[in-house]
């Protein structure tokens, strides 16, 4: 099976939900408003299902899991405007197709396990949590009740950038996903690092984007008195999200091919093929996935 562990589908309930809304996040049709970027035109053949669905065909896939777009800032709203809209989401996502799978999000204003429970039990494969939550010790603190709610269960965490500030003036449009989305994940990689793995010791989490590339410091951190690359933490996966082979590549360099599994962020990116042979593809599309998905065993 192999599967994409990163594409965002924004269901009707969504969609439903953000219409409703006369404050950002929300959509104008399908005009998105959002407070730290001009009005944006979203394509609506990006959130078709059926179209969606063919692609995942197109792209020899037999799964892809369907994240909450986190820059929304929706896990971060008041829990009253919040609730709605993940309960949208969850609605939505966990009656697709059986091409799709979902990770359930978590409203973080007041922080909840039930609605996580929920979702698990509608068959979510684990909890996707915006970066900016997962930068400091107060932030594992805060988020440890979903924390060990997956622990408990066998599900792993997803980390995807979260919101991120208005771009300076006559920036262009590939600013967020090059500045502050790889800070975001640069930072939760090291914060879970220091404080993330000793708090949960049996948790399963991947970093989005390749970590914002953050493995790439393992010689300087070990310089300055972190973990050595020998210490190689088997249980903290990468995707690939909008990179090609040379990145890629210098990861596995650092982390070895078993921690690299297949994201691609579509709609927003493509399926690449890195061209690093079967034996790569098979681990970072299929064994991969599932180890992060079960644990060891590969298997529910």
């Amino acid at each position: 099976m192999r599967i994409d562990v990163h594409q965002h589908l924004w269901p009707e309930p969504l969609l439903d939900a953000l219409r409703a809304r006369t404050a950002p996040p929300r959509l104008d049709g399908w005009v998105l408003h959002t407070h730290s970027a001009p009005p944006y035109a979203v394509n609506p053949a990006d959130h078709d299902v059926r179209a969606r669905a063919a692609l995942v065909a197109a792209d020899g896939l037999d799964r892809a899991l369907i994240s909450l777009s986190s820059p929304l800032g929706i896990e971060w709203l008041p829990a009253a405007e919040a609730t709605p809209l993940l309960d949208g989401y969850h609605q939505g996502v966990t009656a697709l197709p059986g091409q799709f799978g979902a990770w359930a999000a978590a409203g973080l204003a007041e922080i909840d396990p039930t609605p996580l429970e929920r979702a698990l039990d509608a068959g979510c494969v684990g909890l996707q949590l915006p970066a900016d939550a997962l930068v400091d010790r107060a932030g594992y603190d805060r988020c440890a009740p979903l924390l060990a709610v997956l622990e408990r269960r066998n599900a792993p965490l997803f980390v995807h950038p979260g919101p991120h500030p208005a771009p300076p003036a006559g920036a262009p449009d590939w600013w967020p996903a090059l500045s502050p989305y790889i800070h975001q994940m640069h930072d939760a990689w090291h914060a879970f690092v220091a404080f993330g793995r000793a708090a949960h010791p049996s948790l399963r989490v991947c970093f989005a984007l390749l970590a914002g590339l953050g493995p790439l410091h393992g010689e300087r951190l070990a310089a300055r008195g972190g973990p050595t690359r020998r210490q190689v933490d088997v249980d903290a996966f990468v995707e690939t999200s909008s990179y090609g082979p040379r990145g890629v590549d210098a990861v596995v360099r650092v982390l070895g091919v078993d921690l690299v599994v297949l994201g691609s962020d579509r709609p927003y990116a493509t399926v690449p093929d890195f061209g690093f042979g079967d034996a790569f593809d098979h681990a970072m599309a299929v064994t991969n996935p599932l180890r992060l998905l079960y644990g060891k065993k590969g298997k529910p």
